[in-house]
Formats: structure tokens, sequence, C-alpha cells
């Protein structure tokens, strides 16, 4: 796989003829369509070809695999080598592409619910390359209840597709998170263990794989509360076979302060649950200053603090699959940005023929643009660079994996190299 930056006067037909593939199989790796034209700046992803190879003498497919730096498996499965051993000089064999190489992680999408047409598309469409999907969100209630989700598509498109679907448990009430809510629940015995039964009743009944409390703008006076409260969660689900995770504001110390980072408390959510998300994105937001939405020199230092206090394998590191369009000049509290994917991006770009650039402390593309009424506009965004800079971030720090925040926007560059890089591990098995 290649990564290769639009310049002026390419074509698709010419940058396939450099790389030697088909016209066709950039088109399809990047959700292009031919009649368009590319845009200066604009990333593609290139696929590898396969080699042929003819078997030599003393050659095994050990010696092979290590010759080209593919894995043994991958030379076997592409073949349909029924025996290993029984390749002979003379015989041609067909090589893969050199990828899987960055290891083994696990994936998570969170996904809103729409329309059961919509939800099996899109779980259908990805679902090779998650491991879990969690339907967004179930909501506490002042009494310890869940508010209703019509979440079954997505848990029964999830299952078809070997996706364990996760239970998404929020405090948020009307429009935002509820901090009197969650601190009366933190704070009277009861109504958490009404709360943890029903959350494990839930779980029963629509065959969840496990939880993500996602529990934010809590008072940081209720930290401790918090992490007894997981401690009670995980004593009664663990012991029904049900997995927990947290997600968690990203910060670089130890924050304790604010009700938005103070009462997440990282090295306990690491001892006691079985995984956290950290929600690494949004400082680019839709009422805040133009910027990167996940800018990586921003993520790192996330990282870098959390693997000091959490083990590495409990880490799902977020991934945005959005960026926003400002109109300038940014005022605070004024218009608020418009949350765009990466394919409606890029058609913005050729609509206005602006030229995408590209932030290197930031590992993030961006442009500029005036529209139809002479306003100037800015964009970030994420294409196929900088998510596989988050990908080699990953690998990097030996992460449990990733979690997209959301599936919404079409973004096939993303599946192609996250297949290309990782195997994805499936929790459930094969029939």
């Amino acid at each position: 796989m290649n990564i290769y930056v639009v310049r002026s006067g390419d074509s698709i037909w010419s940058i396939a003829r450099r790389f030697g593939v088909i016209p066709d199989s950039i088109v399809d790796v990047n959700g292009l369509r031919p009649e368009e034209s590319l845009v200066v700046g604009q990333s593609l992803v290139i696929p590898s070809a396969e080699r042929a190879y003819m078997v030599r003498p003393g050659d095994s497919i050990w010696s092979i695999s290590q010759k080209f730096g593919v894995s043994v498996d991958s030379i076997v499965q592409l073949n349909n080598i029924v025996n290993p051993a029984s390749i002979h000089p003379g015989m041609v064999i067909r090589i893969p592409e050199n990828s899987k190489n960055y290891g083994v992680i696990e994936t998570n999408g969170f996904i809103q619910p729409s329309t059961a047409e919509r939800e099996r598309a899109v779980v259908n469409n990805v679902g090779l390359y998650l491991t879990y999907v969690t339907p967004f969100s179930h909501h506490v209630t002042e009494q310890g209840e869940l508010t209703p989700l019509r979440d079954e598509t997505i848990i029964e498109a999830g299952r078809n597709n070997r996706v364990a679907p996760l239970l998404s448990v929020t405090n948020i009430s009307g429009a935002n998170f509820d901090t009197d809510l969650i601190s009366a629940i933190l704070n009277n015995e009861n109504l958490q263990d009404t709360l943890i039964n029903n959350i494990i009743d839930t779980m029963d009944e629509k065959e969840y794989y496990g939880v993500v409390i996602d529990f934010e703008r809590i008072p940081p006076s209720d930290r401790e509360r918090y992490n007894n409260f997981l401690e009670k969660l995980v004593s009664k689900a663990h012991p029904l076979g049900y997995v927990v995770g947290t997600a968690l504001a990203p910060k670089t110390y130890d924050v304790t302060s604010g009700a938005w980072h103070g009462a997440h408390d990282y090295a306990s959510h690491g001892r006691i649950v079985d995984f956290v998300i950290i929600m690494t994105y949004e400082w680019g937001w839709s009422g805040g200053p133009p910027m990167a939405v996940a800018p990586l020199n921003e993520v790192r230092r996330v990282i870098n603090y959390a693997v000091s206090v959490i083990p590495p394998n409990k880490i799902l590191m977020g991934i945005p699959m959005y960026g926003y369009d400002w109109t300038l000049p940014y005022t605070p509290g004024g218009e608020f940005a418009e949350s765009i994917g990466h394919q409606e991006a890029v058609n913005r770009a050729r609509r206005y023929g602006a030229e995408i650039k590209f932030d290197e402390r930031a590992q993030s593309p961006y442009f500029n643009y005036v529209d139809e009424e002479g306003r100037e506009h800015v964009v970030w965004f994420e294409d196929a660079r900088s998510i596989q800079a988050k990908y080699r971030l990953v690998n990097e720090y030996g992460l449990r994996g990733v979690s997209y925040w959301t599936l919404a926007q079409p973004f096939p560059q993303n599946w192609y190299i996250l297949n290309n890089m990782f195997e994805i591990t499936k929790v459930i098995p094969a029939e």
C-alpha cells in the first residue's frame, strides 16, 4: 500500500500507470467517482499489486515468506495450498502484498441509531473491520433506570458480521451530560444498585457482549464514588461473562479539577475495568476556533500520559471519522462549524477550486475556500495520511486498539488502511 498526494495535472489513469495498478482499484479503494476530477493535495491510497514468484530448489513456504516479508498463512490462503510441504521447483505462486505488519488490535465503532435500512447498510459495510459496535446511547434516569433505544437492528447486523455489540450508558439529559443527575446517583447506594441491575438486565435481554460507561461532567468531588461504582459494576458483570469499559476525557496529567476531567481517574480505571476508550478528539470543535479535530502532536501527549498509568493493552484510542467547516472570521459564541465527513470535505475542495494542504505538526489536512456569498471558510478533516499516522501511534505504544466516533460518514480509505496494517480481533467465534 502507498499513499500518494495528487499534483497538478494528475489523473486516475496517470497515477495508476505510475504505480502499475489498475485504475479501477484506485477508484474502489478511495470511493471515487471516475467522472470527477482529482483535487490538488488530495491523498489517495494506492493498493499494492500482488506479485508472482517461481519456486526455486531449496525453497519452502517459510523461506519464501521471509524473502518477501509476508506471513506463511497469507501465502497459503492466497494460493489455496493444502499441504505447504508440497510446493516444488518451477511452481508459480502468488505473493500477497506486504501487509498486516502492525500486529493485532481491537476496534470499536460508535453508531447513532437512524433507520433500520441505514443501520444495516453501515454495519454490513464495515463489519469486517470491527470487533465491537456500540449503539449510542442508553441514558440514565433519576430512578436509576435506562431510557429505551431502538438498537435491535444494529445488534442483529453486528452479530451477523461477528461484531460484538456493547451497551453504551451515559448521563445525558436533554442536550448535554447532566452533572446533577450523575452526582445524585453516585451519592446514593440504592440508586447505584438499581442502575447496575438494570445494566445487567439490559445486557441479558438484548444479548450485549459488555458495557461502556460514559459518564461526563461529573463533580470532581465524586471521583472516588465513581471509582467505587465501577468496582461494584465489574464485580457483578464479570461473573456473568460481561466486559466493562469506560470512556475518558483526554488529559496529559492527573487533572483533579473541572467537570470534564477531574473525576476521570486514569490509574483507577486502568486497574478496575477491562478497557478504556480515550476520547482523543475535539481539539477543534464546532463551537471553538478552527484547528485539527485530532492533531497528532496533542494526541501523542495524551497517550504518553495514559500509558504511564494504564496498561497499554487496555487502551482504545479514539479516532474521529469527521471534520469541521468553519465560517471565518471565527467569533466566540458565534456560528457553529458544520460537521462533515472525508468525502464531503474533498467534494467541497473540488467545488470551490481549493488546494488541500497538510499541517505536518498536527498531521492533518485542511483547506480554505470562499463560498457563493463571498464568505471565507476553513475546513479541517481526516484523510489517508492523518489516519495512517494515528495507526502508527497505536502500534508505537502497543495499544489495545481504536474506537471510532462515529460510523456516520463514509470513509473507504480508513478501512483499507486499517485492514492493510492490522489483523482485527473478532471475539465472536465463527459458526
